[in-house]
């Protein structure tokens, strides 16, 4: 296994952890661009540009873009979070080069007028499908009211109101700005050739102009509000609770990582026996998100609405037990093992290696292998857990409630 790293004059990075014994290999361009850097009147262009790039560029269209990586046989798709927008397929090493050409050539795309009109459409009906979703719903609102004026408040998706009165010049404009070579990172994993991706990125990038691509990055504790929506057709109720976590700068995110997961895996977590196991709810989980600059704990809760205020009871009693008590040894080594677990199994792949490789770089500049990563995870101690429960005492949230039981 063996890490290369390249630049080019413009800025776009080029990053590869090169496995001659892989049978396949994986390849993404991460975009450090999300909804935390759009404003309220673009909310939304961010996922929508994803789905542009997909229409084709000048001399490609939607159809032939589709037919070129049925014909490669690659495993493709692309995601769009609040902070990245990243483009990716897994394929064999023969295919590699032209898979990554095609990427290339997508990250140009033509952002036609007529794309744009008919893909609007696409963006309101998914808006429509989410808000039919009540885990989602409640998820979206819930960030919304817990960063409030920070500008990771904002919806991925964007609203039925920004991205209606959205026009083809501002995605353009702000494509300009934010899918600059300076604020875009070229991954790959598995059985390449370093110098020959290194020289075709050369070929096809090297003419794209860097731009000021500026982010204001600031942590914030959340506005720690409680708020209720009121919705009579749903059956069920559902709550997300946030609290503050550590950034992805932050060495502690590892122990913040092991603290969600004691609290809120699915299966053997404080969650699970105080709420699942006994029927209180249907569904309680917690995850630690590490962002940039910043973090967040999210716990999403589904009940009957007549069993609202004995799970509410049930988490004030849990956190308080967790302030006064801290964790158990046992717990920890649950976490860890479960963990590990996860991470080497999806690291086996190089498809499953690949987004830790792109996100260790764009957010930290850093090379980080598996065993490093594992390395980190066994060091985690009690006190570290402890420490960093006193420091944050995720007791303190703000919480939304969906459903018909006012709280």
């Amino acid at each position: 296994m063996n890490f290369e790293h390249r630049q080019l004059d413009n800025g776009l990075t080029i990053i590869g952890e090169v496995n001659p014994n892989a049978q396949s290999t994986g390849v993404g361009f991460f975009v450090r661009t999300g909804a935390r850097d759009e404003t309220p009147e673009i909310n939304g262009v961010s996922h929508f540009l994803e789905h542009m790039l997909f229409k084709g560029t000048d001399t490609l269209s939607a159809l032939e873009v589709n037919n070129a990586f049925d014909r490669l046989g690659a495993k493709f798709n692309a995601f769009t979070s609040e902070e990245n927008t990243v483009y990716y397929a897994a394929v064999l090493p023969e295919y590699l080069m032209d898979v990554a050409t095609l990427w290339m050539q997508l990250m140009r795309p033509a952002l036609r007028d007529d794309d744009f009109n008919i893909e609007k459409n696409v963006i309101l009906e998914e808006i429509a499908m989410y808000k039919d979703l009540p885990q989602f719903e409640v998820m979206d609102q819930a960030r919304a009211l817990h960063f409030g004026n920070h500008p990771c408040s904002h919806s991925v998706l964007g609203t039925n109101e920004s991205i209606s009165a959205l026009a083809a010049d501002q995605m353009r404009e702000y494509f300009s700005r934010r899918y600059a070579p300076n604020n875009i990172t070229l991954a790959c994993c598995g059985n390449f050739d370093f110098e020959t991706l290194c020289k075709l990125a050369e070929q096809h990038c090297s003419e794209w102009n860097a731009m000021d691509t500026f982010r204001k990055i600031e942590d914030t504790k959340g506005t720690l509000k409680t708020k209720h929506i009121a919705n009579t057709n749903l059956v069920r109720q559902h709550i997300c609770l946030l609290s503050p976590a550590v950034s992805m700068q932050d060495p502690r995110r590892y122990a913040a990582s092991l603290l969600g997961q004691i609290l809120g895996d699915d299966s053997g977590s404080r969650y699970y026996w105080a709420l699942t196991e006994p029927a209180l709810a249907e569904v309680a989980s917690m995850q630690c998100e590490s962002m940039d600059g910043t973090g967040v704990f999210y716990s999403y809760i589904c009940c009957d609405p007549d069993n609202t205020s004995r799970v509410l009871a049930a988490v004030q009693e849990l956190f308080e037990e967790l302030c006064k008590n801290g964790i158990t040894e046992a717990e920890l080594e649950a976490a860890r093992n479960k963990t590990l677990s996860a991470l080497t199994i999806k690291c086996e792949q190089p498809m499953g290696r690949l987004v830790s490789l792109g996100f260790n770089w764009v957010y930290n500049q850093e090379y980080r292998s598996v065993k490093e990563d594992v390395d980190v995870i066994h060091a985690v101690t009690l006190d570290d857990v402890s420490n960093l429960i006193d420091q944050l005492n995720p007791g303190k949230f703000t919480m939304l409630s969906l459903g018909p039981k006012t709280i």
